[in-house]
């Protein structure tokens, strides 16, 4: 009995030192992953978003685009537009010619795009995942456990090239079956952005008619 029970000591004590020597090299690669994407001016990236629920049996892709600059955003998904400018965020729905201007939210739990290459700092456990090649580039995978066991996202595996330390692939895994996927196709640092990009013309979308909602 004695016996059995030290070998299930030990077997456990080497189950937890693989899991803490896994997660020193996930949080190791999020380290660079960290350190080379805040060096940059700002970040232009093209991406394909998949949202599928395997209860409702329903999947949908789309195409977008962001520009980030640190805290700083604008995003183009469903053909709408999401501007954040350090103060508010201003959403843009042009079929509905609606602009909704609103503070950002407090202890918002989803990744959002000015948290979306920053936001494993905090909040979560890692795990050392898989290892795919993707058309020659290999894909180093970490996973990440949210701490706080309030929130719907059950898990995040997040996708980084190994040789350039950028993020290629989010996939959110929430607890309502939901697995909401980003998928990098383009990432370009350093560019010449308009220094109205992250400006909102409120008189303008006044002029072409559309209604200003304020939250």
């Amino acid at each position: 009995m004695i016996k059995r029970t030290l070998t299930s000591f030990i077997l456990l004590f080497i189950s937890v030192a693989s899991v803490a020597q896994n997660s020193q090299k996930a949080k190791a690669l999020l380290d660079e992953v960290y350190a080379k994407v805040t060096s940059y001016d700002n970040i232009q990236i093209e991406f394909k978003y998949a949202l599928e629920n395997t209860e409702a049996n329903t999947k949908s892709e789309t195409q977008g685009k962001a520009s980030l600059d640190g805290d700083k955003y604008l995003v183009e998904l469903f053909g709408s537009k999401q501007l954040f400018d350090g103060k508010l965020v201003y959403t843009i729905v042009p079929d509905n010619e609606e602009v909704t201007i609103e503070s950002p939210s407090e202890g918002e739990n989803t990744v959002t795009p000015s948290k979306m290459l920053t936001f494993y700092r905090e909040g979560h456990t890692y795990t050392w995942d898989i290892l795919q090649n993707v058309q020659g580039r290999k894909i180093q995978f970490v996973k990440l456990t949210p701490i706080d066991t309030n929130t719907q996202i059950k898990s995040i595996l997040l996708g980084i090239d190994a040789e350039t330390k950028h993020i290629y692939k989010l996939i959110e895994t929430g607890d309502n079956s939901t697995k909401t996927t980003i998928t990098v196709n383009s990432f370009k640092t350093n560019q010449p952005l308009s220094k109205s990009l992250f400006t909102f013309d409120e008189a303008k979308y006044k002029n072409d008619g559309y209604y200003i909602i304020r939250n």
